[in-house]
């Protein structure tokens, strides 16, 4: 005769291996990547993954472009020069974007400038395949950026309204994920193309990337701006200015993360920094320029923690602290590991910051202005850093280089402090509690699964 089988003890209710088991579960998923957005979502997840590989495409093509210039005319002149293209044409149309983004149908004008970006890689393929003169090739990078530029903030505004607000740190986690594999993954793949088939298969890479984006783009659903848009142009720019005005809060996620950028982004000193500090040379460099992106990789790697976060603008405030102490005590440390470790922590706090900006910024900002938003963002980013690269370069120019680094960690901890006793009610600002303006249009319906999930979310808050 059989025996019946055993009731395993975690089953249980008088077990304690059912609690334990319950409490290990949950430090699992504070500690790893909250996958809620790409679990709940489908519309999200494949604009996500077509995100992905259009990224890493668009990686693919800076790389091979810069390769391209420096082979044809050997002048790292001529390379540095696509650099002031892409600024200029990133802070210009930055702006533009933002207001077309608030304007019209988010969807329709995301496939417009996707196709426009798709035709400017044909176009790099061609060039390369007839053997055109640089200057062909400098008008279609800055053609490219700018047409990114316009892009990008349309496309930002998309996750408010497919998702619920709880999971907004999520998805800021998981782009910066994306972008930092991206970062990783292009440059590597572009380097094997232009090595072994040349310079056009590269481009022609970035060409077939985008219809991943166009397929996902096209399966959302209709995008126009709550309210029904505001007509683009100067004016809807300086509602926008208008606004951050109005609302501190938003105001400071612009203005912490530009104290941050321009005192204490000490990448300008990296090469200088590895012969003159750490006895090394070009590997030396590489290593330094990893280390940030290795400590952002692990924080959204494990950023379960970031959703629970509800004083978002004090833990900001904090990471940003962090940044400028590790960014300090970078300029003086004396071994290369050292040097490691702190910006591996840097990175990390500039990651922590980075979601719960992009947070602040999209639960905070009512829809008919996020593209707007959007915009300024993308100019703060490629403005924050290079005008950083400026004055780190300069300073180092008259002192050194580890005494610029020291300086500026200490100069981003005194903006911060300066902002933060200028404008106390962000880091009182309750991210939870944060309530979006009704919207004056329906919104994009969000999905039964995430609205379950948020129901679930809510329950356990309580």
């Amino acid at each position: 005769m059989t025996e019946p089988a055993a009731v395993p003890a975690a089953a249980s209710p008088a077990s304690p291996a059912g609690p334990a088991g319950s409490r290990l579960r949950r430090l699992g998923r504070l500690f790893t990547a909250d996958l809620r957005p790409l679990r709940n979502s489908p519309s999200f997840r494949r604009f996500w993954l077509g995100e992905l590989v259009s990224a890493t495409g668009t990686q693919v093509v800076v790389t091979t472009v810069l390769l391209q210039i420096y082979a044809d005319t050997g002048s790292n002149f001529a390379v540095g020069a696509v650099g002031a293209v892409t600024f200029v044409s990133l802070v210009v149309f930055g702006l533009a974007g933002g207001t077309i983004a608030d304007a019209a149908d988010r969807r329709v004008l995301a496939l417009l400038t996707s196709s426009g970006m798709m035709f400017a890689s044909a176009a790099l393929t061609l060039q390369a395949v007839f053997g055109a003169p640089v200057w062909v090739l400098f008008i279609l990078i800055g053609l490219q950026a700018s047409l990114s530029a316009l892009d990008s903030p349309i496309r930002r505004t998309f996750a408010a309204r497919l998702l619920t607000p709880d999971m907004m740190p999520a998805v800021g986690a998981l782009e910066g994920f994306s972008m930092t594999l991206a970062l990783t993954c292009g440059p590597l793949l572009a380097g094997l193309l232009v090595s072994t088939v040349g310079f056009r298969a590269a481009y022609a890479v970035d060409v077939v990337s985008y219809l991943g984006l166009l397929w996902a783009t096209w399966r959302l659903p209709s995008m126009r701006p709550e309210g029904g848009g505001t007509r683009a142009g100067f004016a809807s720019i300086v509602d926008g200015f208008r606004l951050l005005w109005q609302r501190p809060v938003l105001l400071m996620t612009f203005l912490v993360d530009l104290d941050a950028m321009i005192f204490g982004m000490p990448r300008v000193l990296f090469a200088s920094m590895s012969v003159a500090q750490f006895h090394g040379g070009p590997r030396t460099t590489g290593v330094l320029y990893a280390a940030m992106a290795v400590g952002g990789t692990l924080v959204a790697a494990t950023g379960g923690w970031l959703s629970r976060i509800r004083r978002q603008g004090l833990v900001v405030a904090l990471a940003i602290a962090v940044w400028g102490v590790a960014v300090a005590l970078f300029g003086l440390a004396g071994s290369l590991p050292l040097a490691i470790g702190l910006l591996v922590i840097a990175g990390a706090a500039d990651t922590v910051s980075a979601v719960l900006r992009i947070t602040i910024q999209q639960v905070a900002a009512p829809d008919a202005v996020r593209g707007r938003m959007a915009g300024l963002f993308m100019v703060s980013v490629a403005a924050g850093p290079s005008l950083g690269d400026l004055g780190h370069g300069t300073f180092a120019g008259f002192t050194s280089p580890g005494l610029a680094a020291f300086v500026g960690g200490a100069a981003c901890l005194v903006g911060l402090a300066v902002l933060i006793v200028a404008v106390p009610s962000f880091i009182r600002y309750d991210g939870l509690a944060a309530v979006p303006v009704e919207p004056a249009v329906p919104a994009v319906p969000v999905e039964p699964a995430v609205l379950a999930e948020s129901a679930r979310l809510e329950e356990r808050a309580l």
